[in-house]
């Protein structure tokens, strides 16, 4: 199989004037963005209502929660599997028991709701601040950075060693499955560049948080639980490729990050397409469109990550054929289709995955510069969605 190693180019693009300071974003778009500055329509106007919500928040942090890990630190992050449930064979109602595609509300009672939320609220905010220049923004924003990853008395510990946990197996431990857990954190990251043009967000907030991911990263690279999750074949191996590679470019391991990506073809996208297109260890699931898509959308992440270094790995194609392109076409032809068309598992939400695929349908044509899937997606994806999408991709 062929994938050709581009030397990577260590390149920063202003996003604003701010401050006269630049942005490295890796996810979102950076010309959406400059034009959503100037700009008073609903897209503007959503991402600003989103960040106005966040304002008077009090977030959740991990010390919050009522359940202490096993290693007796409240600051190490715990979060339970989403698809285990109790055993109903047993008295004590252990070990649970796996049931693919449905969530144990239970998964509430732990950290990832607050962690979501957080990197959410960062996000929203950041945006806010760079459309409108107001600091109540980047001030909000920095204080959650802040409670989340700084401050001493609330901050989570760079490792994941209690991520999704299943009571009765594991004595505690957590799985590498947990590792997907931090995903929210490779686009907040973007919103983090963005609040470098505030003055409220200081260099030592900037050196703190870059020590804290460069301690994650150093996790994510060695640890048993991990590792795990880098040997995984389906979409957990290829999310935590996004991660590694994003967490290393923005602590400065430039080195790090091009070495995964330039390994990316063929360690990832040509073990999990096949020639036709489709994503087997993803159509084997009870959701298997929303898995299939879910692991797309991790594709055109590591794509939008790579082409910020100048790197093409939307084009990457092997001998026998297997590309992103073919994958985006294999799903594209269930679009607007009743779901028992399609000839595998969705148990749930079958309009929600159809919306999220026509985003991916459309962030493809944003990324290749072609409108390749354009019928797919125009007139299909929602005015709520499209408010906030439109501008980040």
């Amino acid at each position: 199989m062929k994938y050709l190693a581009f030397k990577m180019l260590a390149i920063t693009f202003c996003l604003c004037s701010i401050g006269g300071s630049f942005a490295q974003t890796r996810i979102w778009n950076k010309n959406s963005l400059e034009n959503g500055k100037s700009m008073s329509s609903a897209v503007t106007k959503y991402i600003i209502r989103s960040a106005d919500k966040e304002l008077d928040k009090t977030l959740l942090t991990v010390v919050d929660k009522k359940t202490t890990p096993p290693s007796g630190d409240k600051h190490d992050y715990l979060s339970q599997g989403r698809y285990w449930w109790p055993n109903p064979k047993t008295a004590n109602r252990l070990p649970y028991i796996r049931k693919d595609g449905v969530v144990n509300p239970e998964i509430e009672d732990f950290d990832r709701g607050a962690l979501g939320a957080m990197a959410k609220s960062v996000a929203n905010l950041s945006l806010a601040f760079y459309l409108t220049h107001d600091d109540k923004y980047a001030s909000k924003a920095v204080e959650n950075i802040r409670i989340w990853f700084i401050n001493k008395d609330t901050r989570m510990n760079p490792n994941m060693n209690y991520g999704q946990t299943i009571p009765g197996r594991g004595n505690g431990a957590g799985r590498g499955e947990g590792v997907l857990d931090t995903y929210s954190f490779v686009e907040m990251l973007d919103g983090v560049e963005l609040l470098k043009g505030s003055k409220k967000f200081t260099i030592n907030d900037q050196n703190t948080l870059k020590n804290w991911f460069t301690d994650y990263l150093n996790w994510l690279l060695t640890s048993d639980v991990a590792h795990e999750e880098q040997n995984a074949k389906n979409n957990h191996g290829t999310a935590f490729d996004i991660q590694a590679t994003r967490y290393a470019l923005f602590v400065g391991k430039n080195d790090v990050a091009e070495k995964i990506i330039n390994e990316f073809p063929a360690k990832r996208l040509f073990k999990q397409i096949q020639p036709d297109g489709s994503q087997p260890l993803e159509l084997e699931r009870t959701t298997a469109l929303g898995y299939s898509t879910f692991n797309l959308t991790h594709f055109l992440d590591m794509c939008t990550i790579a082409k910020s270094m100048k790197i093409d790995l939307f084009n990457s194609k092997s001998e026998d054929g297997r590309s992103i392109t073919k994958a985006l076409e294999y799903l594209a032809q269930y679009v607007g289709k009743p779901k028992e068309e399609f000839p595998y598992k969705q148990i749930k939400d079958w309009d929600g995955v159809q919306n999220k695929l026509c985003w991916q349908l459309y962030r493809a044509d944003k990324i290749s510069s072609k409108r390749v899937f354009e019928k797919y997606y125009l007139n299909k994806i929602s005015d709520s969605d499209k408010n906030a999408n439109s501008l980040l991709y």
